[in-house]
């Protein structure tokens, strides 16, 4: 039996192995960098270095890399080796402060927005001390911040942390006017990870899978999900290896693996982390994802986190589990029952509301990608267009509130602040309405627009960068105030009223919400060029540069990689599907053709005056969708290079929402119309009831 407190960790430089290994005074040092950000001094590194090199050999390690998040979305990781020459022909194994806490690859051939030109090739990545290190195969992974030779963030975290940095100081100004003198204000995480898992042989042979992670083409199976009959079933034997395979990997990394299940489409299934510190959580999902893959191969399994694998099925997310806390655990999302607590919440619930309804638009270009555009809308998925569910007692509240009202029969006072009027609530006093963007859910809020593929990076700077611009402005208002309650009071009123708009406790899914919010003038932006064309409006550029997140040439080289990478994405799934009707699908048509051809021939030389009419008329089929077929994918052809050439990355992304799309779809019907005439030994590729029902 595994000995999960004994596993847990063990392959993470964490503080119980910091505590243990280095001397008292460096320790210290270091501590006062992980809880206040003091700067880390060079004679302190060096220590810590030794330490923690030390430390990695005996756990296997011969190199060690500086691991970080470019805006690939992905991680990147260049590994140097320990090995130290010396003068007689022998080596010793080091590692110096220097190496630990910064490190210089090369930078040119990342994504940058057009921030730098392909010559420049000098970059820096630099040590984050509250992401811990860990060993990875033969390698010392070291979490680290990533930016150009002069400067410009390059990757995810940097912003991320930024954010971080911006929140803690507003918050800490709400709590100094409740009386409240915190050190540390953090926002948590939790998210939860979707995936389905297909046997790799099968995945080897579909072409589309491998190149862009999700299927092209493939016709309706017999069964798909409309049973009900996948969720929280019994899991299958091999997923059990994996899963149990999965959680002991990702306990030697201090991942908190805490929850696994089927999900609603067939060989879907999820993981759910217990929450960490915002950072720390990013870094944790990131390496979950690589984990994931890996583990799957060791099981003759692959692991696909495309946000819509297959067509017809639910789609995968991650929910963001989203909260606030102090240094000294409280949660400033938990309603609580005093009046004090009471009126705190609801200030920084009022902050949420507003941050949310005025920055809709960034929210949703957090979150947007091509694989996340198949996803957002349908029926297993929020709509693009982002709201606020509450639960029905947080709703009544602020109902109360806005209105002026009593809150419920058996109070006859006015909802007030300063009183005690709002009731304990209950953690789970709500329901999880499923079809919310962003729903309340006891002390936290769920984000579950976030793609499965998707490092949450992004949404988490945004909502911390959001939150931290409201709490700004409330901070700026509250600390003239002459009378804090009543001025507490009159914000709390005068916000609910204002952004009233955005809470929405009914049915996303419902045709109806589309007219609803259209009514209430939220946005609906459906797909990604829609949401990315308001990333350089002006009050976002407003709202990052004057917190610190992201400079105005950040955002403009953000803005660009975002639609570049769109339209590589779909660039690739076009030559591939055009790539797959000329190599694979034609050609098995022609082949189950000339067989029936053959067939045909054959009976009527065998059996005089036989009609031989379902063959024919399966010819006739067949070959008229052949020809349809060809015909459509010149069509996609001439559309995909009109789109390439289509002018600035704006204007190539719209092309290809506007034209080359449809376009696809068109071509798929056909294929998929071809695909269930073909005889079993005459697939061009491996079907969905292979995939989903062969695992």
């Amino acid at each position: 039996m595994t000995n999960v407190p004994e596993l847990f960790g063990s392959l993470v430089f964490n503080q119980k192995v910091m505590k243990d290994r280095l001397p008292k005074e460096t320790f210290k040092a270091l501590k006062k960098t992980l809880d206040n950000g003091a700067p880390l001094q060079l004679d302190v590194a060096n220590v810590v270095a030794h330490a923690m090199k030390e430390w990695a050999i005996e756990k296997g390690a011969t190199h060690y890399t500086h691991w970080f998040q470019p805006l690939t979305g992905v991680t990147a990781e260049k590994h140097d080796s320990f090995i130290n020459p010396q003068d007689d022909g022998t080596v010793i194994m080091s590692f110096s402060g220097k190496e630990l806490v910064k490190g210089e690859p090369d930078a040119s051939s990342f994504p940058s927005g057009g921030h730098r030109a392909t010559f420049e090739a000098r970059g820096y990545t630099v040590w984050d001390p509250t992401s811990y290190p860990f060993v990875k195969e033969h390698t010392l992974c070291i979490p680290t911040a990533f930016c150009s030779y002069t400067g410009e963030a390059l990757d995810k975290k940097t912003p991320l942390l930024r954010s971080m940095e911006a929140l803690d100081k507003e918050a800490k100004r709400i709590l100094k006017l409740f009386g409240k003198d915190v050190k540390r204000v953090v926002t948590t995480v939790g998210p939860e990870q979707e995936y389905f898992i297909v046997d790799h042989d099968l995945w080897s042979q579909r072409k589309d899978i491998r190149m862009t992670g999700r299927t092209l083409f493939g016709s309706k199976p017999s069964k798909g999900q409309e049973m009900d009959d996948q969720y929280f079933a019994a899991l299958n034997p091999r997923i059990v290896k994996y899963m149990e395979d999965l959680n002991e990997t990702l306990w030697k990394y201090g991942i908190l693996s805490k929850t696994e299940h089927n999900e609603v489409a067939p060989a879907q299934h999820e993981m759910a982390p217990i929450f960490s510190t915002t950072n720390l959580s990013v870094d944790q999902n990131q390496l979950t994802m690589e984990v994931m893959k890996k583990v799957a191969k060791r099981h003759g399994l692959e692991c696909l986190l495309h946000e819509k694998p297959f067509a017809g099925l639910n789609g995968s997310g991650k929910h963001n589990n989203w909260s606030m806390s102090t240094d000294d655990g409280e949660n400033l999302l938990e309603p609580g029952n005093t009046p004090e607590s009471n009126a705190q919440f609801l200030l920084f619930l009022t902050a949420i509301l507003k941050s949310v309804d005025e920055n809709q638009d960034l929210l949703r270009i957090s979150v947007a990608s091509a694989g996340n555009d198949h996803r957002l809308g349908a029926n297993e998925a929020p709509p693009a267009i982002i709201s606020v569910y509450l639960g029905d007692e947080l709703y009544k509240v602020l109902e109360a509130i806005k209105e002026g009202k009593p809150y419920s029969p058996d109070k006859t006072d006015k909802m007030t602040v300063g009183v005690s009027v709002l009731p304990p609530i209950p953690k789970d006093s709500t329901d999880r309405n499923r079809t919310s963007p962003f729903a309340f859910t006891g002390n936290k809020f769920e984000f579950r627009s976030c793609g499965s593929s998707l490092s949450v990076a992004g949404p988490n700077t945004t909502l911390d960068a959001i939150v931290a611009y409201t709490l700004k402005t409330f901070a700026d208002e509250l600390e003239k105030a002459t009378d804090f309650d009543s001025a507490l009071n009159a914000l709390i009123v005068r916000e609910v009223k204002a952004h009233w708009r955005i809470v929405f406790n009914g049915n996303g899914y419902d045709e109806s919400w589309l007219t609803e919010a259209s009514k209430r003038g939220l946005m609906n932006l459906k797909t990604t060029p829609d949401a990315v064309a308001h990333y350089l409006d002006e009050k976002n550029i407003k709202l990052f540069t004057e917190l610190g997140v992201y400079t105005k040439e950040e955002m403009e080289a953000h803005y660009e990689t975002k639609l570049e990478k769109y339209a590589q994405v779909l660039n690739i799934e076009v030559q591939t599907m055009l790539e797959m009707i000329s190599k694979d699908i034609l050609p098995s048509a022609y082949k189950y053709m000339a067989a029936v051809s053959k067939t045909v021939i054959d009976l009527k030389s065998v059996v005089p005056g036989a009609k031989a009419s379902s063959e024919v008329s399966l010819l006739s089929k067949l070959d008229v969708l052949a020809d349809s077929l060809a015909s459509k994918a010149d069509e996609l052809s001439a559309k995909h290079l009109a789109a390439k050439g289509a002018g600035d990355v704006m204007k190539i992304a719209r092309a290809y929402v506007d034209s080359v799309i449809p376009a696809m779809a068109e071509v798929r019907a056909v294929a998929d119309e071809i695909e269930p005439l073909l005889g079993e030994d005459y697939k061009p590729y491996p079907s969905y009831e292979d995939l989903l029902f062969r695992v």
